[in-house]
């Protein structure tokens, strides 16, 4: 039984000392997640100003522009996957997975050859377990991204949606990341950044109550302020989308990490009860064993008196 007692008590020891750095990852995904709450609110004016813009110089000019105008028959589009450096973040890492390689497969269905860009050291990890092709990747700064984070990354998109298709360009530009919702809730979404689709851009601009639209005057021309306003527009999109998910990846840690040290909590409780029950164990049989030694002792002392 003593044997026992010990193992129970080196794995009490183990456990604390695993609770130990859980609490200790929650506390600190608890304060990223707020910082990462404030830099997407911060961020949230310029891309809803930045998107009115847009708007604007689409809706109000007849200037066909390759940016926001479909392709007839588009046969190669980009995907960009936003994922985390690091993992211990429960289901949000696969989550965005599987929501792009869905898209992914209904691209294909359609014919359309697929370019996956990857953001994240476990989004990389994952296809190049798998062997699959990655156009190119991003890592390093997805839980405090700067939005020249978003510059690097948008720029190798930026210059495949203007090449054309046969020398390597693309039709569609998407992307997959995950949304914050609340602390609670971060839902993995997937969205068309090019060409833009203008009803949705106007919906998303549309103004709110009795907010009034400034009017806008095109200089030196409608396909000019396009070439200069669409690159900031999908860089804009693509800092908010990796904000989102960088607040996102520290709210589902911060839930990890608190489930984490809940169950430590709990198997130490009952490895303590185990230890009690085989403490308790030893000092029974201890009793018992001076109990019959002291009866065997008596009955030899009473038989040498006879």
């Amino acid at each position: 039984m003593g044997a026992q007692l010990r193992v129970y008590k080196r794995r009490i020891r183990s456990v604390s000392a695993t609770k130990k750095i859980t609490k200790a990852m929650e506390m600190i995904a608890a304060s990223r997640v707020v910082k990462a709450q404030r830099k997407v609110a911060a961020s949230t004016p310029y891309a809803t100003e930045l998107t009115r813009a847009v708007s604007a110089v689409a809706t109000g000019s007849n200037t066909k522009h390759p940016l926001t105008t479909e392709s007839e028959n588009p046969t190669r589009a980009a995907v960009l996957l936003l994922t985390s450096d690091r993992g211990l973040a429960g289901a949000f890492n696969s989550n965005a997975i599987k929501t792009a390689e869905q898209l992914t497969e209904r691209l294909e269905r359609e014919g359309k050859q697929v370019d996956t860009y990857i953001v994240g050291r476990r989004g990389v990890a994952h296809y190049n377990f798998r062997e699959r092709k990655i156009a190119e990747s991003f890592t390093g700064f997805t839980d405090d991204p700067s939005y020249a984070d978003a510059k690097k990354v948008a720029a190798p998109l930026i210059e495949a949606i203007e090449k054309d298709t046969a020398d390597g360009g693309v039709d569609e530009l998407h992307i997959i990341y995950t949304e914050f919702v609340s602390m609670m809730t971060q839902t993995a979404l997937g969205a068309r950044l090019l060409p833009l689709s203008l009803d949705d851009v106007a919906k998303e601009a549309a103004p709110k109550g009795d907010e009034i639209l400034p009017l806008y005057d095109f200089e030196p021309s409608a396909e000019d302020v396009l070439d200069a306003l669409l690159p900031r527009y999908v860089e804009s999109r693509i800092y908010n989308a990796l904000l989102q998910s960088a607040a996102s990846k520290h709210a589902a840690t911060r839930r990890a990490m608190k489930s984490a040290t809940d169950n430590a909590g709990d198997l130490i409780e009952s490895l303590t009860r185990l230890a009690n029950a085989a403490r308790q164990a030893d000092i029974t049989q201890e009793i018992s064993e001076i109990v019959g030694g002291a009866s065997a002792l008596a009955d030899a002392t009473a038989g040498s008196d006879y």
